[in-house]
């Protein structure tokens, strides 16, 4: 039933909302960019990562889910997770461990979660930078 009422308002929409947008190719072309532009700024990225690392995980499971959210930065550029990573370790906000079959784990610890907490509550506008947090 539901899947007939929604095939029928597609039916609607193509017959009467769609057929009166009109893109040209170049706007069509600029839309696609725009989606798939970096649009994540320092703070957006060190909170994922940050929330990701609430479970342990390796740098390369890391580098997946933070591309299933949109974050591409380290699809090219893996070493620059790893930099990130040693850097909230010597703050003291990450622990890592080697595990028997050499791959290296990395945790928040108790002070990252505590820090997290605090970056979750501030609006988006009023982050710290990237730089703030690895060297302040």
């Amino acid at each position: 039933m539901m899947e007939k009422r929604l095939k029928n308002l597609r039916k609607t929409m193509d017959r009467e909302v769609f057929t009166q947008l009109k893109f040209t190719e170049e706007h069509k072309n600029r839309i696609r960019e725009k989606i798939t532009q970096e649009t994540h700024n320092d703070a957006e990225i060190m909170i994922a990562i940050m929330q990701l690392l609430v479970q342990e995980k390796t740098g390369y499971q890391l580098v997946s889910l933070l591309q299933s959210r949109g974050i591409s930065n380290f699809e090219e550029n893996e070493g620059s997770l790893y930099i990130i990573l040693h850097r909230l370790e010597l703050k003291g906000v990450l622990k890592s461990s080697w595990q028997e079959d050499d791959a290296k784990f990395y945790q928040l610890n108790k002070q990252g979660r505590k820090l997290l907490k605090k970056l979750e509550k501030q609006p988006l506008s009023n982050h710290v930078s990237l730089k703030e947090i690895l060297e302040g």
